[in-house]
Order: C-alpha cells, then structure tokens, then sequence
C-alpha cells in the first residue's frame, strides 16, 4: 500500500493526541473488500459461513445478489459492487458466479480473483462451452426448467448433489430460497478474461457431484491459479467455511 501525506497527516495527529496507531497491515485490511459472487441455484447466504471469518479480519465484505436472468445482468450487478468500493478488491465467485468475475475481475480496483468450484472460461466462451468432454455430472441430469426456460434444483437434489456435506435442514432451506437461472445465460460468452492479468486462487471440490472434479482442476491449470483441493461437495464455502476463508485471505494479503 502507498503511504499518502493525507496517511502521513493522520498518524502525527494520533501520536500527538497519544492514540493508538494503526499498522500497515491493519491499515491494508480496512481498505480491502471482499466481494463475494454467488452461483446458480442459490442466493448470496451461501457465503454467511465466511463472511464473518473474514470480517473478524478487519476485512470489509459484501455478498453481490446475482439476478440469475443472463450473465450480461450478473457481471453488471457485480461491476456496480466494484464501484462502490474504494480500496482494493479481491473478487470471489463460486460456480456460475466465475462467469461474472472473470469479466468484472478486469477493474483496476481488483487486486486477486478466487474460483470457488466456479467456472473460469477464456475469451469468447461461455459456461456451456466448458466440460463437454467430460460426462455430465449427476447432480446437473436433475435440473428442471419451467416453461420460460428458467432452471432449478428439487429440493432432494439439492440435499443428495449439490451440498451432500451440508445437514439437511440447511440444505432444505437452500432448496426453498434458491434462485432459478435463466438456461440463456449458459450460451452467453465472456468478453475479457481477468485471470490472464490478475493473480489466481482455485478451491476445487474434489467430491463434486454438480461440475465435474477433473475440469475444474483444468481450469485452475489452465489459469495459473495457487490450486488447494477440499474434499467436500460442491458448496465447499458452507461444509468446510474456515478452509475457504483462509484462501480469500491469502489473496487479500497480495
């Protein structure tokens, strides 16, 4: 962090009036947010796991609420959180939410990107274009669509696939509130690809029954990412929350 005279101005007011003076660090942490990208199927509370871990960190958070209506309407929806901050941004996307931080991840403010068994494409693709050489994960052969093309999990495939790690009742509730994404968004394809200019984290789940095991260990290759493998299904940020802080606050020490 560049120490400015207005930094300098208020440390000689706080030793002249004999209070407490912060450290570097400290002062690194209070201009450091957080942002955290849910996925599909599920709101931003999949994150209420960690984000008092890292806020116990002096660390600023704040949870974007995708709309889940096309990929174009997520980016903006975190490119609009981005903008309201004004220190240093480390974006966090789990699954569909890598969709949107690897674009919005390209603002001057965002210092790392962290994939949380997210997708992170190349220019000029779209979600629907990665893991087709791969056989289809269980999890995703039980989505179902309502007749405006929106898709949702059932209640048990949310229990049994998406977060088999979590209790039920957790899971039940994340079935109730979840939110369908429009099928679009899928087809729809990244423009920029922040990851080829900003420092890389991938969690990758390594029992995941919702995006295949082997592709994302693919993608985190592919960027260059600091690889950690969690044995846990694919909502690693609710069954193993401490491990997954750690890694976001590795990268907002960068």
């Amino acid at each position: 962090m560049r120490i400015t005279l207005p930094h300098v101005k208020t440390l000689l007011m706080m030793m002249l009036c004999g209070l407490a003076i912060p450290t570097l660090a400290s002062v690194q942490s209070q201009d450091t947010t957080v942002i955290l990208v849910h996925g599909a199927f599920v709101d931003g509370s999949e994150w209420n796991k960690v984000v008092p871990l890292l806020q116990a960190k002096g660390l600023k958070v704040v949870s974007v609420q995708n709309p889940l209506t096309s990929l174009a309407e997520d980016i903006a929806a975190t490119q609009r959180a981005i903008a309201q901050q004004t220190g240093k941004v480390v974006l966090v996307g789990h699954s569909w939410g890598g969709m949107a931080i690897t674009e919005a991840g390209a603002s001057d403010k965002v210092s790392a990107l962290v994939y949380v068994a997210a997708f992170a494409p190349s220019e000029g693709q779209a979600a629907g274009d990665l893991g087709k050489e791969y056989e289809p994960p269980p999890g995703m052969k039980q989505l179902q669509a309502d007749s405006s093309g929106y898709l949702s999990l059932p209640a048990e495939a949310m229990v049994h696939y998406f977060a088999p790690d979590v209790p039920k009742e957790v899971t039940k509730l994340m079935a109730v509130s979840q939110v369908p994404i429009n099928s679009k968004a899928f087809g729809e394809k990244v423009t920029t690809a922040a990851w080829k200019t900003k420092p890389s984290y991938f969690i990758v789940a390594g029992n995941d029954s919702m995006m295949a095991t082997d592709l994302q260990l693919t993608m985190a290759k592919k960027i260059s990412a600091k690889t950690v493998v969690l044995k846990t299904g694919h909502a690693p940020m609710l069954s193993k929350p401490q491990e997954v802080a750690d890694v976001i606050l590795e990268a907002a020490k960068r």
